[in-house]
């Protein structure tokens, strides 16, 4: 029984690169959290009387930790479902990381759209239901 032709290579090696620019985008909100402490303390340090409601350095701060915690983990999915790819397993995970993928971008958006178109193929179900 020969297998037809299909593109799970092509998308393993997409996820793959997909999570790595995930993860070095968290840099960017690494940058951003400097900031916020930066910011933090020249407000603290300052010698003038005028008293702010609120630092708001604390707001370039949790804005970056929440990017930087929302970038890994979306990049350590996408590595994942590059080695399940890999292993013909785990289609429901793949299936719906297809989907978040699609709320992240341009990238995201082609990526996700051609694999949902991908997995919903037969054949390509029968692989992961062996």
């Amino acid at each position: 029984m020969q297998t037809k032709p299909n593109n799970l290579n092509t998308f393993r090696i997409l996820y793959l690169i997909k999570g790595i620019l995930t993860m070095c985008f968290s840099l960017f909100f690494m940058l951003y959290a400097g900031m916020g402490f930066f910011f933090n303390q020249v407000i603290e340090h300052s010698q003038q009387d005028t008293e702010l409601p609120f630092n708001f350095g604390w707001i370039f701060t949790i804005i970056g930790g929440i990017g930087i915690l929302f970038c890994i983990v979306l990049g350590i999915l996408n590595l994942m479902a590059s080695k399940y790819i890999k292993e013909q397993k785990n289609y429901n995970f793949i299936f719906g990381l297809a989907i978040v993928n699609c709320l992240t971008g341009i990238l995201g958006i082609l990526l996700g759209v051609f694999t949902l178109i991908e997995l919903t193929k037969p054949d390509i179900k029968a692989l992961f239901n062996k």
